[in-house]
């Protein structure tokens, strides 16, 4: 069986070298760190979770947790790889990212069918199966080759990183540790506003001072599901009090009532000696993050390990692009995986490594792969980076992809049950038969 060229070691290049190498397949696989490292990674080790360390729910009747079980049924290396290097918070699938990377790494450079290359890509053998896996950073010479064999059909969106703080430095005194609707063992820690608390805080985070973009000209486009914090105060007042600072199904210790904002600091490794501010990616000058959010209750004299940043994302056009098997329309021995196609997400992006090599396998054999089942997740995921969309833009996933139910089920929770069952059992046939 030839042999196959991946480019990129994160979670979707990983995740798809072992699938292949596991099948006997000879693997090579580029990665460009420690020589180059992209402005949000810092670590040489492979699938280096830079935004967060949370890999989502993992309740079945919810849309990440579906995405999990259904990568389980594929096969996923990487999932295994999370769980031995968990921390705890509450009903989601968090990691000491550290760990993780390190327990990645281990896994691809123990595999004898994978030769790892440390270098940067600068062009594609087009001869040779290729899997570009790059992610949403790729720049220079690699960038300029994926423009040539896509017209420029490219797009691009910032994302931004949340700041993390030293657990030593919180007030303890007025933070409280408890999970919504007390889900979990208390792993998160809450730190509760006051209505007067919050309006300050709100007022100096609408008008604090952000970074300036140097390598962007242009119009800034934000993904919605990784907005910077005070993108969202600029909306409103109330914006975040619906969003990431909700205070529902928390009770503050304190006062024996409802908070009315909360922030949450979820742990960051497995010692718990960092702690990461939930959805407060952001943009801010450094020193600004320094200042109002220590205004945050229990955040007053915090010691920042890391200050957010925002850093560009470049993503395919993917609908113009790209076939359900992953592969350019134009040069179908050139296939592309991860958030570089718009799969938005880690595991999004993991899953996404799955479905090309099984699509890169399928052609090995003299076959053809297209998406999974239009019940799965991952099957309407495919579905929405390749069919037609002039306004498009990368998507999670999220139990609206799913078609309805035959028979309607009123209980949401039911609902999502009923649709992750039925996604499962479709998946489960799937996967069998494209191991035939």
């Amino acid at each position: 069986m030839s042999g196959v060229t991946i480019l990129g070691a994160g979670l979707a290049g990983c995740e798809a070298a072992l699938w292949l190498a596991r099948r006997g397949v000879q693997v090579e696989l580029w990665e460009q760190k420690p020589a180059v490292f992209s402005p949000a990674h810092k670590s040489e080790n492979f699938a280096e979770l830079v935004c967060s360390n949370s890999l989502k729910a993992e309740r079945l009747d919810s849309a990440s947790g579906l995405l999990k079980a259904e990568m389980k049924l594929l096969g996923s290396h990487l999932l295994p790889a999370a769980e031995a290097t968990r921390v705890a918070a509450g009903g989601a699938l968090a990691v000491d990212r550290d760990a993780f990377s390190a327990a990645v790494t281990g896994l691809v450079e123990a595999e004898p069918n994978i030769r790892v290359v440390r270098g940067e890509a600068a062009a594609i053998d087009e001869g040779r199966p290729t899997l570009v896996a790059t992610g949403p950073l790729t720049e220079g010479a690699l960038a300029d080759e994926i423009g040539r064999l896509t017209g420029e059909k490219r797009l691009a969106f910032y994302d931004a990183a949340a700041p993390i703080v030293t657990a030593a430095s919180l007030d303890m005194e007025k933070v409280f540790a408890a999970s919504r609707y007390g889900r979990g063992e208390a792993d998160y820690l809450n730190c509760p506003f006051n209505k007067a608390e919050y309006e300050a805080f709100h007022a100096a985070l609408a008008g604090a001072e952000r970074a300036q973009l140097h390598e962007f000209d242009g119009e800034l486009t934000v993904y919605e599901g990784c907005m910077p914090i005070e993108v969202m105060a600029g909306r409103g007042a109330d914006t975040m009090r619906f969003g990431p600072l909700r205070p529902v199904g928390l009770t503050d210790p304190r006062t024996g009532h409802r908070p009315w904002a909360n922030v949450q600091l979820r742990r960051e490794n497995a010692e718990g000696t960092l702690y990461n501010l939930v959805g407060f990616q952001t943009n801010l000058k450094f020193g600004e993050q320094k200042r109002v959010f220590s205004m945050i209750p229990g955040l007053e004299g915090a010691e920042f390990a890391r200050y957010g940043v925002m850093h560009r994302n470049t993503f395919l056009n993917s609908p113009e692009l790209l076939g359900a098997g992953l592969a350019l329309k134009e040069h179908p021995n050139v296939w592309f995986a991860g958030q570089i196609t718009g799969f938005e997400g880690y595991m999004e992006s993991a899953a996404c490594g799955l479905l090309a090599a099984r699509s890169i396998y399928a052609v090995l054999q003299g076959g053809a792969l297209g998406a999974p089942p239009p019940e799965t997740m991952l099957g309407q995921l495919v579905r929405y980076i390749t069919s037609e969309n002039k306004n498009f833009q990368p998507m999670g996933a999220n139990m609206g992809l799913l078609p309805p139910l035959e028979a309607p089920v009123r209980d949401k929770r039911l609902r999502y049950l009923a649709l992750a069952q039925r996604a499962t059992g479709a998946m489960e046939r799937w996967a069998a038969q494209t191991e035939k």
